[in-house]
């Protein structure tokens, strides 16, 4: 698998797009995307806006050809968490089970886990991962599904052989 794919760190923050709140859940999503062989080409912040997600989205990749983007923000449940409402509507399907597990794994550090509404979802060839806005959940979410992105983006860039082939 190349993991020199394009990658994209879009962070959503109403405080964040005013300057009014440094962005530590993007350096450390960058940090650790870097740290794994991805290569960060965009990263952006941006106000919890439905038409500004949707419009960033789809230009990385539309125009831009990402292969990755993970967000940060925008998950929980006040009236500007509209993180997930604005990725169902360009997403081509959701991929719940790296939500899931995202969830499972917030659970056994805080009760708090079972409010996100965090999703991950493909959009063409590009997989799209929300987490959550803060820098320890975005750090722990993004670590969970590490080990499946691999495999995701390999298939979605193409890889047609078999899974889990077993030998006989």
């Amino acid at each position: 698998m190349d993991r020199n794919l394009r990658t994209g760190v879009l962070i959503i923050s109403d405080k964040g797009a005013k300057g009014l709140r440094k962005d530590e859940s993007g350096e450390i999503v960058a940090n650790i995307l870097e740290e794994q062989g991805f290569t960060v080409t965009n990263r952006k912040i941006i106000p919890d806006d439905e038409k500004q997600i949707i419009d960033t989205l789809l230009k990385w990749v539309e125009k831009d050809g990402l292969a990755l983007i993970v967000t940060s923000g925008g998950t929980g449940l006040s009236s500007t968490d509209i993180t997930p409402q604005a990725m169902e509507k360009i997403i081509d399907y959701q991929v719940p089970g790296m939500a899931e597990a995202m969830r499972a794994a917030s659970l056994k550090k805080t009760p708090h886990g079972m409010i996100s509404r965090a999703i991950v979802g493909v959009r063409k060839t590009c997989l799209i991962i929300n987490v959550p806005g803060s820098p320890a959940g975005a750090s722990e979410n993004l670590s969970i599904v590490l080990p499946a992105l691999n495999h995701a983006l390999s298939k979605l860039q193409g890889d047609t052989t078999d899974c889990a082939v077993q030998d006989v």
